[in-house]
């Protein structure tokens, strides 16, 4: 058997039922031939109509886009390093966060009692230790490439070896229904999620869960920086320790409100011009973590929202109306970050499987 017979169509226009074809007219048979091609999965030889765009192979199941058309790596370097001068500054932001927060925090912390100093810089390593990490994870480790597979040969590629396999023209190699190929890291991703300019990685099969854990990490980093921030500038700006701020001269209210942040920001303003290098990083370290807490509690949320539904970002703007296959459940998140199955037993009723949700 030197060939797989894909499907074998043909087309013609023939006389009506009665056979009788009446004088002066003419009707015209036509018979359109499949062509011969060969499947990339197995090598087999197969029939496949001409006009057909692409064609599934009977025997290993790989699926052939006959008007593919081989595509040549550009800008692949440009992107990489687009990448890792992102990563760089983000590097670089974090140490500066780290190292100015202790510089500018610590000594009105320390301050206040050894004990409580103590706590603060316990937080703080803990926080930078496992942002850090969970960065580094996230970043430099790869995304998840799909497995190695024996393809092109028969009858070395079993019956269904390659079902729904599709060839990729960048990597030139199988890609399977799962991977997306991301033209910045040049290669294909399994379970591809987005390419992440943050972390100068795609976020994928092996590196998601980092992904996730840096985020909340970062989050939880952002809102204690930031209260500490705005501790210390309390304590430490001249007029807002010593003015007094008329908190309850006015009903509860619009009023109260307008009035306090008036009180604040004059007083902010009038002792800029007498404060020293460490009131205006403090007053950066608030600014800039408010603003990165905002952008990655909606990151987060979106991203938690996927999981619950079983999908990955590209899943979601791909998949079209009424085409639904996955189940929102909450076990979708616990199997993401990898509870055991046992411990489900012990979770409430509306953990278990029949909080789902079907359109």
């Amino acid at each position: 058997m030197d060939f797989a017979v894909s499907t074998t169509t043909s087309t013609a226009t023939i006389s009506p039922s009665n056979d009788v074809v009446p004088q002066g007219e003419h009707y015209v048979r036509a018979l359109i031939e499949d062509h011969e091609t060969t499947c990339w999965g197995c090598g087999l030889r197969v029939l496949v109509p001409p006009y057909a765009p692409a064609f599934k192979c009977f025997w290993c199941g790989a699926i052939t886009n006959q008007n593919a058309v081989k595509i040549e790596k550009k800008n692949s370097k440009w992107r990489r390093l687009r990448d890792w001068c992102f990563v760089g500054v983000l590097v670089v932001f974090m140490l500066f966060v780290i190292c100015g927060g202790v510089w500018a925090i610590y000594p009105i912390v320390f301050s206040i009692s050894y004990f409580c100093s103590s706590v603060h810089s316990l937080i703080a390593v803990a926080l930078s230790i496992s942002t850090l990490s969970a960065f580094s994870l996230a970043a430099f480790r790869s995304a998840g490439a799909p497995p190695d597979i024996l393809w092109g040969s028969y009858p070395a590629v079993k019956k269904g070896g390659l079902e729904n396999y599709t060839f990729c023209q960048y990597c030139s190699k199988p890609k399977t229904p799962r991977a997306h190929h991301c033209r910045s890291c040049g290669m294909c991703i399994l379970d591809m999620d987005h390419h992440c300019p943050i972390i100068g990685n795609c976020v994928g099969a092996s590196n998601h869960r980092s992904f996730i854990i840096f985020l909340i990490s970062a989050i939880i980093s952002t809102i204690y920086v930031s209260i500490m921030s705005a501790y210390a500038a309390f304590h430490f700006w001249p007029l807002l320790r010593h003015k007094p701020i008329r908190l309850l001269n006015e009903a509860v209210g619009q009023k109260l409100f307008l009035r306090t942040l008036k009180d604040v920001l004059f007083a902010f303003l009038e002792s800029t011009l007498f404060v020293p290098a460490r009131g205006l990083v403090l007053v950066y370290l608030f600014i800039a973590s408010v603003s990165i807490l905002i952008g990655l509690t909606v990151l987060l949320w979106q991203q938690l929202c996927f999981i619950y539904e079983g999908k990955t970002y590209l899943s979601h703007i791909s998949s079209s109306e009424g085409d639904e296959t996955a189940d929102k459940d909450c076990q979708n998140l616990i199997q993401f970050f990898g509870c055991f199955p046992t411990t489900t037993r012990f979770l409430p009723i509306y953990f278990s499987s029949r909080k789902k949700h079907k359109k």
